[in-house]
């Protein structure tokens, strides 16, 4: 059996859902849309077609680096494989939806600039939003000291590599 890998192209249209699984993996979850555009040459102008939603699901430490690095209202890439949840609701009734289970996540550069932070090996700990609104925080702080806006020098980084 093979698996559909889907790439998806578009803006995160919730907010992260991010559970940390109480030792099981975590868990975080948010929908993406995706406006097809193409150019009606009957008109001479750009047309929208309709905007596709599409559930994201990732889990452990891409969960927990999709939480504290991604907002609703962001452009993202997203890479992973179709998949298919069933539950049943509260009357009963079985449900499916389809979900995209991601293995690659990240914001779409053509689209503004973004800065990469090096995670650490060891488990961060969660225990609400306040640590993931202070951990983007800093994210924003040391991504100011890294980023070179348009028209400004790259600043000099704080230590230099030596070799010997």
């Amino acid at each position: 059996m093979s698996d559909v890998q889907v790439t998806v192209v578009g803006y995160v249209g919730t907010d992260i859902d991010y559970r940390d699984g109480n030792g099981a993996g975590a868990r975080a979850m948010f929908r993406v849309g995706s406006t097809p555009r193409f150019f009606d040459r009957n008109q001479g102008t750009w047309r929208d077609q309709e905007t596709v939603w599409m559930t994201v699901k990732v889990w452990r430490s891409l969960a927990q680096n999709v939480s504290s690095s991604v907002r609703k209202g962001e452009p993202v890439i997203v890479v992973g494989k179709l998949r298919t949840d069933s539950w049943t609701d509260e009357h009963g009734e079985t449900r499916r939806r389809d979900v995209l289970e991601a293995t690659s996540v990240g914001h779409d550069l053509t689209r503004g600039t973004s800065a990469y932070l090096r995670t650490s090996p060891t488990r961060v700990e969660r225990s609400d939003d306040s640590v993931d609104a202070a951990a983007h925080a800093r994210l924003e702080k040391q991504s100011e000291t890294v980023i070179a806006r348009p028209g400004t020098e790259r600043p000099a980084p704080a230590q230099e590599l030596r070799t010997a």
